[in-house]
């Protein structure tokens, strides 16, 4: 049974997130204050972090960067703040997802449900890929550049591996995405897909202002830029 921390201050619409969630079958951990839920995650392992942004004590980016300084479980943000800008400062500071209320229950169900399956299935077969100075190991999903480890999260792990699967191949956004969601119904926007490119780019180019790695054919889309071998070899 996968357990959530539910991160809400609402209390009306946690119990009804609470109950949409354990209805399907999620164990769910509540709290509603950025204290409540950092002693929560010191205590507890969880698959999932569902934060909202605004908290009587903080905010939910707050706790997704001190969650980020000791894991990679995938985290959603639920927030009021749909501009782009909001939505954009989540991503780039760790966040996997985001959904703006008010949301259907379809749709948040769908998330969780992404979250998680990309979270605990392998992306590839096991084995090593190494390209430049960048190598994997998937059985262990440890990430290394000049030998030293890259602290990926679950949606950025799994995009690497897309683009390292297929050297010097043009991939359109729409073909990544699609991959990225494993063929499920997308909730992913181009934006979104755009900032997991930026965060990954961060922490594998030399220069992430003029990528040797994942480069853009403008109009067209991305590819891996570099050889790849695998094993290792």
């Amino acid at each position: 049974m996968n357990r959530l921390l539910l991160v809400e201050d609402d209390d009306s619409l946690a119990l009804a997130i609470e109950f949409t969630l354990k209805d399907e079958g999620y164990e769910v951990i509540r709290a509603a204050t950025v204290a409540e839920s950092k002693s929560a995650y010191e205590t507890e392992q969880f698959d999932l972090l569902i934060l909202d942004v605004n908290l009587p004590d903080g905010s939910g980016y707050e706790l997704c960067k001190y969650v980020r300084t000791k894991s990679n479980v995938p985290i959603m943000f639920l927030t009021a703040l749909d501009d782009e800008v909001n939505i954009v400062l989540g991503l780039e500071i760790g966040g996997d997802d985001y959904i703006t209320k008010p949301f259907g229950v379809r749709e948040f169900l769908s998330r969780v449900k992404a979250l998680l399956r990309r979270n605990s299935r392998p992306a590839a077969e096991g084995g090593k890929l190494k390209s430049g100075n960048i190598l994997v190991d998937i059985i262990t999903a440890v990430v290394k550049k000049d030998e030293k480890d890259i602290v990926l999260t679950a949606q950025e792990y799994r995009l690497l591996l897309i683009f390292m699967s297929k050297p010097h191949v043009l991939m359109k956004r729409d073909e990544i995405l699609k991959e990225l969601t494993e063929g499920a119904e997308a909730f992913f926007d181009e934006n979104t897909l755009s900032v997991y490119i930026k965060r990954i780019r961060e922490k594998i180019e030399d220069n992430p202002k003029e990528p040797e790695y994942i480069v853009t054919q403008r109009g067209l889309g991305y590819k891996w830029n570099k050889d790849v071998a695998k094993d290792g070899r």
